[in-house]
């Protein structure tokens, strides 16, 4: 009976050797099938990295007033998608209106100046051809005055003669002498006219010479109080066309915050403007992710707004100049005894197809989850 429930040596030795085989074949599908598995992933997984946090955002423009005013008109609303040059506030611009008249009338008086200017030269211009004229006068009446002064004297010296011989009588020299003193009196009024005439001429002349200096080298449209005055009113121009206060760019309004009726000054901020056709993604990668990142490289991107059924497709930008950490309103402080490494994300700015946001909008702030493909140029 022993005998008989004893298992032979042999039978146990190819137990063994069976398991053996058995555990080999089990390890070496184990291994293969590792192979294999890194093989994928080396050849078609290794070629992207991925993130899920990443925020649809954009370059909001703020919509400010440029002039103080009263609002007269709101004409949009939260959520209404407006064109670039549309209207989205109107100011009251009557006191504009105001200034644009004033400035109008202001050029029209400097052209006016200019013109009086140009016409005051010629009247000061022929002045000074006509005082020529009278100095040519003066000039004359000096040479009768001494003419007549000689003619004078010599019948003074004549009658003089006469008087020492008794032919002539002591009146008659007198009234000689007397026309000698009148025709000196009439040679130094003479003179005097000459003077005078000389020096209106040059009166003529200096005021002539001032008044070209004022239009010297200039038109109507180029002396400089034209071209002052032209400048207030483009600028009053401008001020009446900023009462209308436009949309920059295409997108949808956000934050409205100004009501008909409120007095706005310069830089108050009334609503934003989102540019929804202009979207970009910010998507923060971890640093250990970033080694073969590359601007220009693609990204495929999908959104919890839409899920899998809709698949973005983007081009990286760029790189964040630092770290969220670092630009933190309170950044760690790492320089103490208990410091733990944390592992810092960087963000990666992509830009978004517009074509496709045209087909599927998104909105800032939208989560999203980025996957590069580092094979990409």
């Amino acid at each position: 009976m022993t005998e008989a429930s004893t298992t032979p040596p042999q039978s146990n030795a190819a137990n063994m050797q069976a398991k053996r085989k058995k555990s080999f074949a089990i390890f070496g599908a184990i291994l293969a099938i590792i192979a294999v598995v890194y093989a994928v992933w080396a050849l078609f997984l290794n070629h992207f990295v991925s993130t899920d946090n990443a925020y649809v955002g954009a370059e909001t423009a703020s919509i400010t007033s440029m002039v103080n005013g009263q609002v007269q008109q709101v004409l949009v609303k939260d959520t209404q998608t407006v064109k670039q040059g549309d209207v989205l506030v109107q100011i009251d611009n009557r006191d504009a209106k105001i200034a644009v008249a004033a400035a109008q009338a202001e050029l029209t008086k400097a052209k006016r100046q200019y013109k009086q200017t140009r016409a005051n030269s010629s009247a000061l211009n022929s002045q000074v051809f006509v005082s020529d004229d009278g100095i040519h006068s003066a000039e004359a009446q000096v040479q009768k005055a001494q003419v007549d002064l000689g003619k004078a004297e010599k019948e003074l010296l004549r009658r003089q003669q006469l008087s020492a011989s008794g032919a002539i009588s002591k009146e008659e020299l007198s009234t000689a002498q007397i026309a000698v003193e009148n025709a000196k009196a009439g040679l130094a009024v003479s003179q005097a006219t000459l003077a005078q005439a000389k020096s209106n001429q040059k009166a003529a002349q200096s005021t002539l010479a001032a008044n070209d200096a004022l239009i010297q080298d200039s038109n109507e449209n180029s002396t400089p109080d034209v071209l002052i005055a032209e400048t207030k009113l483009k600028q009053a121009l401008l001020d009446l066309e900023r009462t209308q206060i436009k949309a920059p760019l295409d997108g949808v309004v956000t934050r409205r915050n100004i009501q008909v009726g409120q007095r706005v000054a310069p830089g108050t901020v009334m609503m934003m403007v989102v540019p929804v056709s202009q979207l970009y993604v910010d998507a923060n990668f971890k640093e250990s992710q970033l080694e073969k990142v590359r601007a220009g490289q693609k990204v495929s991107l999908v959104s919890d707004l839409y899920g899998d059924a809709v698949e973005f497709h983007g081009t990286v930008q760029g790189f964040s100049g630092g770290t969220g950490a670092a630009f933190a309103l309170i950044p760690a402080q790492n320089a103490t005894g208990n410091w733990i490494k944390v592992v810092q994300r960087l963000p990666v700015r992509i830009t978004l197809d517009p074509q496709e946001l045209a087909k599927h909008p998104l909105r800032v702030g939208l989560s999203m989850e980025a996957k590069i493909d580092l094979r990409s140029k």
